[in-house]
């Protein structure tokens, strides 16, 4: 694996459509100070006041721009208001997860059509700070055949952000003038953007949980990105044929030597013992499960047992939202989490009846709904990270964020590349 370079570069960030933090963890780890956020949502936003950021009101002005070591501002409302012109030159990689919902099968899916479409405010963003890049992650719906040529013209409006879209015309018509300049490669490389996509599962990344989305990735041309390098980087390091070896070798439940005999036994029952494995030939780490993330990943103590389920606030070892909730319900089709698998995507729980996602099967075969404190691990959000509102809201901003090891993996390619570009210069 290449190690980012460690270059004396203060390393600046935006991020839109900030919701409750994930990716902003995952930019600062990488190496980025944050300048600006932008969020909507009101439960989210005190979030971000709780943990990181400054609320600055809409009509209070440009906002400061903070020195190192200073909380960044937040400015809270809707972001087709927020003018970033003071940034222009300012900012290396602009981040966001633009509203899910227009190409979510449980959000309706009208795409295009929909007033929640969050890219054509990155692309104003864009033109208005000319950020060195962009990092974009979206759910796995937009790559489905029903959206892929829409897709495709995010793609090449991502490529050249600068070629407006006239009042009136059509995204095909749109679609259509960035086919042809493309076509030229007569663009300015300071306005243009290299652009790729990669469907990825956030298992795959150390994430203890199932998560297919896609991440855009975006460099402006005049960088001569080493593409070869980014990918190195974000290549997956973890699959599920190397937690089955773990099962099957024992090194799995050397990890969890609390588990009965007679657990094992019921577990290994369904683990293949001749594993494929993964494409690549390269050596890969065990998919992290719930057990383990419970158990406590990256240095994180174990999370003690849900004794009662009643609603009451109890602060056990030291942590908090850790409280048992009663009437978890499992049937036909909505099944829960497993202990000995990565949990199934966290949703935001906005539509729909959910299905089994936050429901986890114990050791007895009990079951209960996970706490909040178990699902922000899933989501590799560390414990001190304070989530505002009721459990609702809670596990709304988690079912909207991006895990943050995943996050983290692809800032830091960034980070990387930025980097060698300007030891080449």
């Amino acid at each position: 694996m290449v190690e980012q370079s460690k270059l004396s570069i203060d390393r600046t960030s935006v991020e839109l459509f900030a919701g409750g933090g994930g990716l902003a963890m995952a930019v600062e780890r990488a190496g980025f100070r944050p300048l600006l956020f932008n969020e909507f949502a009101k439960r989210a936003c005190e979030t971000l006041v709780e943990n990181k950021a400054d609320r600055y009101e809409l009509d209070a002005g440009t906002p400061p721009i903070p020195e190192v070591g200073d909380r960044p501002p937040l400015i809270e409302g809707d972001v087709s208001k927020v003018d970033f012109d003071y940034l222009k030159d300012r900012v290396d990689v602009l981040a966001g997860g633009p509203p899910c919902q227009p190409f979510s099968l449980g959000g309706v899916a009208k795409g295009d059509g929909d007033e929640r479409n969050g890219f054509p405010h990155m692309f104003r963003a864009i033109r208005d700070m000319s950020p060195k890049a962009v990092i974009c992650e979206n759910v796995r719906g937009l790559l489905r055949p029903s959206f892929m040529p829409y897709f495709r013209y995010i793609e090449r409006e991502l490529s050249l952000p600068f070629v407006e879209r006239r009042e009136g015309d059509s995204w095909t018509d749109h679609n259509e003038v960035l086919q042809e300049l493309l076509s030229t490669g007569n663009v300015d490389p300071s306005q243009g953007y290299e652009v790729r996509h990669y469907p990825v599962n956030a298992a795959d990344y150390g994430v203890p949980q199932i998560r297919n989305r896609v991440i855009i990735v975006a460099f402006r041309k005049n960088l001569n990105a080493d593409w070869d390098l980014f990918e190195e980087m974000v290549a997956p390091r973890f699959s599920e044929a190397s937690l089955y070896e773990a099962m099957n070798s024992g090194e799995y439940w050397e990890r969890h030597p609390e588990v009965s005999a007679e657990i094992r036994e019921r577990v290994m029952e369904r683990v293949p013992h001749h594993v494929a494995k993964p494409l690549g030939g390269g050596e890969t780490l065990p998919w992290r499960t719930l057990r383990d993330a419970i158990k406590g990943i990256n240095g994180l103590p174990t999370l003690p047992p849900i004794e009662h389920l009643d609603r009451q606030e109890r602060k056990v070892g030291g942590f908090v939202d850790h409280i048992g909730w009663p009437d978890a319900r499992i049937y036909p089709g909505h099944t829960p989490n497993e202990l000995d698998r990565p949990a199934k995507t966290v949703k935001a729980g906005v539509h729909g009846v959910p299905g089994g996602e936050s429901v986890m099967l114990l050791d007895d075969g009990t079951h209960r709904y996970m706490t909040v404190r178990e699902t922000a691990r899933v989501m590799t959000f560390p414990d001190e990270w304070k989530l505002a509102g009721p459990r609702g809201e809670k596990m709304r901003q988690l079912g909207n964020a991006v895990p943050v090891l995943l996050g983290q993996a692809f800032a830091g390619a960034v980070a990387a590349v930025l980097d060698k570009a300007e030891l080449v210069r």
